[in-house]
């Protein structure tokens, strides 16, 4: 039987052992690069060819999942237009505060996800999917939840708006009236289009009423929401650029109020932020949803019939009707149906 030998013993004042150059800059790299945007790796790519190759890495590697790991299935990007490898921004699976500058992010290493060397950044799924402290003691103290009903479900007052338990309720994760808080779980990908850019599509067949994602992205007040659109509009007519501000009006159930709800996915947000608009109403439905223990609903979607897989995702962003003062802003729509009216629903439209 053959006896381990103990660990070497090192003698006071032995120097420690050396790590040599090349590892230690391949660590540097691994910590750092992977953090970066596009336009700040790609000039980092022209400072050596050793950066360079392991920029191409990089940018490989978040080729192969828009979701950085944090969602149940890895969704990849597929660009046979032109030389764009990917979309970037912040990923985060459910709504956040509005954040000022954005998070870093680490995506793209060539390094596995949960090794030692992967830094703790500041990453905006860790704040939890009620990140907004907006709770309220509705609820209930169900331990377990039978198929397709739970107390929840009963909310006086909230007949029209779908309920799930949530972090009012005894029951865990694995509950099954918790189906939209446990991630994508379907196959999607996001392909490059010539007239639309990026659109979301089926990897696979989804049965009519699967659930598919919800709109994820920073909670904005009004004034924000204005202010960011002020902006977008001005990158919009000097550029190419799209944004992701989507504004949902809740009516109450007493019919004289309505909350607004301001979600901005242009910097911070999900798959959702690649759902095309479809002037026949896509197929996709979308239904607010809220869970026990927090103020503010969900925009959840659903499948509205079966899809097929290879078939673009989408829905309808609301009513068009231009009036002559917002004439000049349109945007205009590529959805290709057979009654598309051409422009794209805004808010002023």
């Amino acid at each position: 039987m053959q006896r381990e030998s103990p660990p070497k013993k090192r003698c006071l004042g032995e120097a420690p052992d050396i790590i040599p150059a090349t590892e230690l800059f391949f660590r540097c790299a691994n910590l750092i690069l992977p953090c970066l945007n596009p336009q700040e790796l790609g000039a980092v790519s022209q400072t050596c060819k050793t950066l360079s190759l392991i920029s191409k890495s990089i940018t490989f590697h978040r080729s192969l999942d828009a979701a950085r790991s944090l969602e149940n299935l890895s969704i990849p990007f597929h660009n046979s237009i032109d030389s764009q490898r990917y979309a970037y921004f912040i990923y985060t699976p459910f709504q956040i505060p509005a954040s000022s500058p954005p998070p870093r992010q680490w995506w793209g290493a060539a390094t596995e996800c949960g090794s030692e060397s992967r830094p703790c950044f500041d990453s905006v799924s860790e704040r939890g999917r009620f990140g907004v402290s907006l709770l309220d003691e509705s609820g209930c103290e169900c331990e377990r939840c039978e198929e397709g009903y739970c107390k929840c479900l009963a909310f006086v007052g909230m007949e029209e708006i779908g309920n799930e338990c949530g972090s009012g309720c005894g029951c865990g994760s694995d509950c099954s009236n918790r189906v939209t808080q446990k991630g994508v779980s379907v196959s999607l990908k996001i392909v490059r289009d010539e007239k639309k850019g990026w659109c979301l599509y089926a990897d696979q067949l989804i049965k009519q009423g699967q659930f598919i994602c919800e709109y994820a992205g920073e909670l904005l007040t009004t004034d924000e929401a204005h202010r960011r659109q002020n902006i977008y509009d001005k990158l919009r007519s000097t550029q190419s650029f799209a944004s992701a501000l989507l504004v949902i009006r809740e009516h109450l159930p007493s019919g004289q109020a309505c909350l607004r709800i301001n979600i901005d996915a242009t910097r911070i947000g999900n798959v959702a932020r690649f759902i095309n608009h479809s002037c026949d109403g896509g197929n996709l439905s979308t239904v607010l949803l809220r869970s026990s223990g927090a103020l503010l609903p969900r925009l959840c979607f659903f499948a509205a019939r079966d899809i097929i897989a290879e078939e673009e995702l989408s829905f309808s962003y609301g009513d068009v009707r231009v009036t002559g003062e917002n004439r000049d802003n349109k945007l205009n729509c590529c959805c290709g149906s057979s009654c598309c009216l051409g422009t794209l629903p805004c808010e002023n439209t």
